[in-house]
């Protein structure tokens, strides 16, 4: 198993749509194809990403509520649990993420001890790498939901971004060959330390303010 592949354990939401071979979640559309399920997720993303533009302001301080609202929007014409924490088992690459009985409690210390801290997102390019980092991490590490957390994480970081005046961020540093020192920064943030992912967030800002 590859470190992109999740493992999981559990009921409906480990189901896979009947005539995927187990390659596609059972999902609203009766979609069997994987490039096509990650084409329209990916169209319903942007649509999202356009809607939250509109919707949170500069002075919006997020709450878990919010999470669960925007997964909800992205993906609830797709998977009837969109916005539901999940109900099952996952880890990825050996590494466990937080267990289903814990991760409403889990979210509601994220949503008063991160994102009333982080929220809205102000200061320095420095500063505002290091609150995107620690939100993103922690988000990460709860991964609330049964499919889309590192996407919906991402969509956050981009709105953070927004608030502290930066333009739409590039996640290039994320993706590709990049994916092994993204994935140990996640997991570096197990002790809190959210300094690899700091500078993976650094690094994207610059990139951002490039191409703007």
């Amino acid at each position: 198993m590859t470190a992109d592949r999740y493992t999981t354990s559990g009921l409906d939401e480990a189901q896979f749509q009947p005539g995927s071979n187990e390659t596609v979640l059972k999902n609203l559309l009766g979609i069997t194809r994987r490039s096509e399920l990650e084409q329209v997720e990916t169209h319903a993303l942007l649509r999202t990403t356009e809607a939250m533009l509109d919707h949170f302001d500069q002075n919006h301080r997020f709450r878990a509520e919010d999470i669960r609202a925007m997964h909800r929007h992205w993906l609830g014409d797709i998977y009837p649990w969109a916005g539901n924490y999940r109900q099952v088992m996952m880890s990825k690459g050996g590494f466990p993420f937080a267990a289903p009985a814990f991760i409403s409690k889990l979210m509601s210390a994220f949503e008063q001890e991160i994102l009333a801290r982080h929220t809205p997102c102000r200061g320095s390019d420095y500063t505002v790498a290091e609150s995107l980092a620690i939100v993103h991490v922690e988000l990460v590490l709860i991964h609330p939901f049964r499919e889309g957390n590192g996407r919906l994480a991402r969509l956050l970081a981009i709105l953070m971004g927004l608030q502290a005046g930066l333009p739409m961020l590039v996640f290039d540093e994320m993706e590709g060959e990049r994916r092994e020192t993204y994935f140990a920064a996640v997991q570096a943030g197990l002790g809190q330390d959210y300094q690899p992912m700091q500078e993976i967030f650094r690094k994207i800002i610059a990139q951002s303010r490039n191409e703007a």
